[in-house]
């Protein structure tokens, strides 16, 4: 799935939420869909300033990625397991409006589009330091946005099989 189609996706699951649906916890140490959303949009604009970092760079960088920054990109993606972030300063507000988490996902592909006619003509060796994959060039943190999504695909539908969805 291309990143268009992987947004368009969740743009599209959005609609079908209540408010309530959205902010539903099924436990306390689990996210809710709108945490989940929230979590995604802020990760691939972070991930977008780690692009614009890389091309703005004047200095090439020879370190590369971690062993895991190494799997993750010669599997293209998040291997099917359940990631633990560090509690509290990673837990996303559970607060958001539907209406905001389209307009961050709206920025997201807005941001996305921008950067795709120019990604290829960075210098590979602009890089930017990921704290668990290592030091990755600007496509490979463009990249790493869709990966993200996709990982998060699965998280999504387990949080869905909570609701009632009609």
């Amino acid at each position: 799935m291309t990143y268009l189609q992987l947004i368009q996706t969740y743009q599209d699951n959005l609609h079908s939420y209540s408010l309530e649906q959205l902010r539903f916890k099924p436990k306390q140490d689990v996210w809710s869909i709108g945490q989940m959303y929230s979590h995604i949009i802020l990760t691939s604009l972070y991930y977008l300033d780690n692009v614009e970092i890389c091309a703005a760079a004047s200095k090439e960088q020879q370190l590369g990625k971690t062993e895991g920054g190494d799997k993750i990109f010669k599997l293209g993606g998040f291997p099917p397991i359940r990631i633990k972030l560090p509690e509290p300063e990673n837990t996303p507000s559970n607060s958001e409006s539907k209406e905001e988490l389209i307009i961050g996902l709206d920025q997201v592909r807005q941001k996305m589009m921008e950067w795709e006619s120019k990604i290829n003509s960075i210098n590979a060796n602009y890089k930017a330091k990921h704290d668990g994959f290592g030091w990755l060039n600007a496509r490979e943190w463009f990249d790493l946005i869709s990966m993200h999504f996709t990982h998060h695909l699965r998280q999504k539908r387990e949080l869905e099989q909570n609701l009632n969805l009609e």
